[in-house]
């Protein structure tokens, strides 16, 4: 998938910024630190909560206050933390982003 999304910006078919900006979001709010695009480590990996959600119509805020809120008992026992310094606005972001790797 990221060869035909980097064939599709360098083509100018797919604008780059948003995810690029997304991925330094969730980097810069230590998402990264438990959660991999493609792989699970120490929470599920993105491509699994897109998948898990891609049928869901309020998945995006879902997400953002799962984000926000944290949770538990959804992926396996390990507890995902709440998130004070993420924003309403940041969070929506984030989820956006996540959304797209169904």
């Amino acid at each position: 998938m990221k060869v035909l999304v980097t064939v599709a910006v360098a083509a100018g078919l797919l604008s780059a910024a948003p995810a690029f900006a997304a991925e330094d979001l969730a980097k810069a709010k230590n998402c990264m630190a438990c959660h991999a695009v493609e792989r699970k480590l120490v929470g599920p990996s993105y491509q699994e909560v897109a998948a898990k959600r891609g049928d869901q119509a309020d998945a995006v805020e879902y997400l953002a206050k799962k984000i926000k809120a944290g949770g538990s008992g959804v992926y396996g026992p390990v507890p995902m933390p709440p998130n004070p310094q993420v924003s309403d606005d940041e969070a929506l972001k984030l989820a956006e982003w996540v959304m797209t790797f169904k």
